[in-house]
């Protein structure tokens, strides 16, 4: 059985933020919360790599707009695979051991290695840019009234 990136959308997901390679908000300048390995280990077996839209929720808090990375990110040839939220609000402080609730609504593009870390850096401007564009047609009332998000824990 074949994965349809399409078809098979909105997934949801949920995990603890655990502390990643410290690339994001440092070498990147754009932070992620990355979710622990039994959170990695629940994507279904045939779940594309690739970069995706959606919404999140760090534990009890609102939905915020988000962009996810799931994959072994080429560009610095993990060894481990990744799910990587980038949240698209600015928190005034970290959030490790949280629990985060995400639901991935769109498929963004294929995970790939780029020539230079500049070029990876304006590919994740392209796809906030892009995802934030998805996002601004949705009504983000129809999944925050979800049980999904509105569990304790």
């Amino acid at each position: 059985m074949r994965y349809n990136k399409i078809n098979d959308l909105p997934h949801f997901i949920q995990g603890v933020v655990v502390h990643g390679f410290g690339r994001g908000g440092k070498q990147l300048g754009c932070p992620t919360a990355n979710l622990d390995e039994m959170a990695v280990n629940q994507l279904p077996e045939k779940f594309p790599c690739g970069v995706y839209y959606g919404l999140a929720q760090v534990g009890c808090g609102g939905l915020h707009r988000m962009v996810m990375s799931v994959g072994w990110n080429p560009h610095f040839h993990n060894q481990k695979k990744t799910v990587e939220i980038h949240i698209l609000h600015k928190f005034s402080s970290d959030f490790y051991n949280s629990h985060i609730r995400a639901v991935a609504l769109g498929f963004i593009r294929e995970m790939q290695s780029f020539k230079s870390l500049e070029e990876l850096m304006e590919a994740i401007r392209e796809d906030i840019s892009l995802a934030e564009k998805k996002l601004s047609l949705i009504d983000m009332k129809e999944y925050e009234d979800l049980d999904f998000f509105r569990m304790k824990g």
